[in-house]
């Protein structure tokens, strides 16, 4: 059984940082694309970045240069580093598997 659970997220004040965590199981991450999504309020879905199995790193036009994704294999877990927080940033965050394996979600709420 596949499972993704995602932790990490938070209120943070604008300019602030978080780091996100996508907990694994199942699957080896070494083994498949992962990314990370976001729903902002009343928005829909839109793909934040992801880790491919070569390890290249890809990123939206939108969190370049501020957001980073990572993993660690020995762990199982996929990261994502949050940086230069803004407001347009409060969005809950999915972590996701080739398959459709999706996790629960975290809410990040950017606000001063």
């Amino acid at each position: 059984q596949v499972q993704l659970v995602e932790s990490g997220g938070g209120l943070v004040q604008p300019g602030g940082s978080l780091k996100l965590s996508c907990a694994v199981s199942g699957i080896s991450i070494s083994d498949v694309d992962m990314a990370w999504y976001r729903q902002p309020p009343g928005k829909q879905r839109e793909w934040v970045g992801g880790v491919r199995p070569t390890g290249a790193l890809l990123h939206a036009d939108s969190v370049r240069g501020r957001f980073t994704v990572s993993g660690d294999n020995a762990k199982n877990t996929v990261y994502l580093q949050m940086n230069s927080l803004k407001p347009e940033d409060t969005a809950v965050y999915y972590c996701r598997a080739t398959g459709s394996f999706w996790g629960q979600g975290t809410q990040v709420t950017v606000s001063s």
